[in-house]
Order: C-alpha cells, then sequence, then structure tokens
C-alpha cells in the first residue's frame, strides 16, 4: 500500500482547482468521517460543525488570503462548500473551542473531560547523533483511524515561496513536512484551553511555517503567530539545526538538541504553562513512554554507516510497541468504539541533507518506507546548495 501523490501549481485558486478534482473521493469521505465523530462526540451536526468554524473565515481571509484562496479552489474541484474545507482545515480548533467543551459538559451532566490530543511523536537527528553525518527529521503522526484512507502526499509548486512536500488530510492546506530551502517541520498536539479569543488555525500556521526560506522567518512565523489552540512545533534544517517551540496562546517553552538528538510528544517538556499548571495532567499519557523509548531507539543512529541503514534504525526505533496499542507504533484499541479508534496514519523519515523523503502508509512496524519520487530539492525553485 503507499500513499497518493498529488501535484499543484499555479495561482492559489488555480492549485485549489487542482487539488480539490484530484481529492474529491477522499475529501468527501473526510466530511462523512468527521459528521459521524463529531455527532458522536458532542452530538454536532455537520451544518453545527461549519457554523462554528466560519469564525475562522475573516481571521484567515486577514492573515493569508492566498489561502483562503486556496480552499475556496478546493472547495470548487470537490465540489463542495468553502466552509466544508474550512472545517476540515480547523477541526482541532473546533474540538478544543471552550464553547465546545461547555456544551460537551452540558450534553453529559457533569465535567467534561478533554479531548486528547493529535497524537504524534516527532524527532530530529544530526551531528552527534547521526552516524552517517546526514540531518534527519520525521515523525509518526497518530490520529483518527478512520480518516486513513483520505490521507494523501502533496507537492505544492508555489513560486517565489518554496517547494513544499507534505502529508495532509485530503483539503488541509498544510500540516506537516518540508520545504526546498531545507526545512522540516514536524508537529505535535499539546492539548489544554486557554482563552475565549480566535487565533489561527494550526493548518494556517503551519503551512506559512513551510512557505519561509529561513529557519529564523520560520521561527518568526510561530512566535509572532497567534493561534488558536496549543501546538508543538519541532523545526530542524538542513545545516544541522534543530529547535522546538511549545506554542500556546498564552506563551511558548522552547528546547534544543542534546547532542544532536530532539524527540518531542504529546506533553509538555518544555515546561507547563501557567494557564495550566495548577491542575495540568497529559491529555495523551501514553506521550510519557513514547518519548523516552523514541529516543532509546534513536540512539542507535549514532552507529549508521549511511542512509540506507539510518532509514532501518528509524523504523526499528519508530515501530517500537511497549505499552501496545498507545504505543510508539499506534495501532487501534479494539475496547474502544471504531469511530474512536486511532493509530499511527504516516511515519516519516526526511534526508534533510539530500533530500529523500520517505513515509509509510500506516503503522512502521509491519510496512516499508515509500520513498517518494520528489526530491525535495528538485526543479527551477528547489534552494539546492
Amino acid at each position: 500500500m503507499t500513499l497518493p501523490l498529488i501535484e499543484i501549481s499555479g495561482t492559489p485558486l488555480d492549485r485549489g482547482r487542482q487539488y480539490g478534482e484530484a481529492v474529491r473521493p477522499r475529501l468527501h469521505a473526510a466530511l462523512a468521517y468527521y459528521e459521524e465523530a463529531f455527532g458522536h462526540s458532542a452530538g454536532l451536526t455537520w451544518q453545527q460543525v461549519t457554523a462554528r468554524a466560519a469564525r475562522w473565515l475573516d481571521p484567515v481571509r486577514d492573515y493569508a488570503p492566498d489561502l483562503v484562496e486556496e480552499m475556496r479552489g478546493i472547495a470548487d474541484g470537490a465540489g463542495v462548500d468553502l466552509l466544508d474545507v474550512l472545517a476540515l482545515n480547523a477541526r482541532g480548533e473546533v474540538i478544543y473551542d471552550r464553547s465546545f467543551a461547555k456544551m460537551a459538559e452540558t450534553r453529559a451532566g457533569e465535567a467534561a473531560t478533554e479531548e486528547r490530543a493529535d497524537g504524534c511523536t516527532s524527532f530530529a537527528a544530526y551531528g552527534d547523533a547521526s552516524g552517517d553525518g546526514r540531518v534527519w527529521a520525521g515523525q509518526n503522526w497518530d490520529w483518527r483511524a478512520g480518516v486513513a484512507d483520505t490521507v494523501v502526499m502533496l507537492r505544492i509548486v508555489q513560486p517565489p515561496k518554496p517547494t513544499l512536500i507534505m502529508q495532509v488530510e485530503a483539503g488541509q492546506i498544510g500540516r506537516q513536512g518540508a520545504n526546498s530551502a531545507g526545512i522540516a517541520f514536524n508537529a505535535n498536539g499539546l492539548g489544554g484551553r486557554f482563552t475565549d479569543a480566535v487565533g489561527l488555525p494550526q493548518t494556517v500556521v503551519r503551512r506559512r511555517v513551510l512557505d519561509q526560506h529561513a529557519i529564523t522567518d520560520a521561527l518568526d512565523v510561530l512566535c509572532r503567530t497567534r493561534a488558536h489552540i496549543a501546538s508543538n512545533a519541532l523545526l530542524t534544517c538542513r545545516e544541522g539545526f534543530a529547535v522546538d517551540l511549545e506554542t500556546t496562546p498564552a506563551g511558548h517553552g522552547w528546547m534544543h538538541p542534546t547532542d544532536g538528538l530532539l524527540v518531542h510528544g504529546n506533553h509538555y517538556q518544555a515546561g507547563v504553562p501557567a494557564a495550566l499548571a495548577a491542575d495540568y495532567r497529559p491529555l495523551s499519557p501514553d506521550s510519557l513512554v513514547r518519548v523516552p523509548r523514541a529516543e532509546q531507539g534513536l540512539r542507535a543512529l549514532r552507529g549508521s554507516t549511511g542512509p540506507d541503514e539510518s532509514r532501518k534504525l528509524i523504523k526499528q526505533a519508530m515501530s517500537d510497541h511497549l505499552g501496545h496499542p498507545e504505543s510508539l507504533c499506534t495501532h487501534p484499541d479494539p475496547r474502544t468504539p471504531a469511530v474512536e479508534h486511532w493509530t499511527t496514519l504516516v511515519s516519516s523519515c526526511v534526508d534533510l541533507t539530500g533530500g529523500d523523503y520517505h513515509v509509510t502508509a500506516g503503522t512502521p512496524c509491519d510496512r516499508d518506507y515509500q520513498h517518494l519520487p520528489w526530491n525535495l530539492y528538485d526543479g527551477p525553485y528547489g534552494d539546492a546548495g
């Protein structure tokens, strides 16, 4: 099994239409899944979900009008409404919105428990941590098993901005990936509700990060932009540098690698924000297992003699099953309803030195990495050094 490959170019509207046409069946499947999921978790109809998502239309248009045009094109190409596409791009924001929590509490008749954070384990390895001398970045992206068939690999050619390669759910304009400037972006949900003020959706923030040519400009996006929900951002660049930012509406924390290795999961590792500190508990307790297990497994990279061996060692590390099914390599838990099943949707492994991008179409323990035909630095707009 391999992930579908989609390449788009041209104006924002043209790019969106190409994208929407290419993913039409998958986008409709995503809408059907989220309609069921929101109905199951909060009793919301899809019309109520899109009505909630509409609050992000003006903020996104003010910040990135080109991305609204791209979403409009996706909607045209897929035969859906703009608010359908916006809802797919703001699905995390709808889940973590304070009004959602209040409604869930009312519906349950008791204090609402928060939806678990986007589960992911991200890494960067270079310098002393990389025996082959290359710069590696990647992650296990854990999310709802019900959207597995909607995931695609997207290449966006958008001069003068860098060319992007990302793994996304059909219809999303940004998630995690790397660009032709040699910058990789990996992300992890953190959880926690903050204020009622409206910030930008993560898909918009992450896309803008990958639209940058310099690591400092990418950091500037994360530090100067107010996102609606908390999320962890691990930036790695081919020059051999990485920095991790735990971004929240109430402030940021940051970490740098130790001896060239940095791993982040779904709990606050740089420090719990003051707004949450009084009663903070990790929303994904398994993160406390996944992070040290990934660190332990990835230390084997120090002995690698080349990129082929490095990929095998990364695959082995990211296939760890301690705590199965809520392990580093996540599998659906048969004790929960099917609509709530989680799994590792994609395991990614990017060689920022050579530009090769590898992914698995699902859990890495039982399938090989798919070597994408697109090198990060190929083409007239690549920034190969």
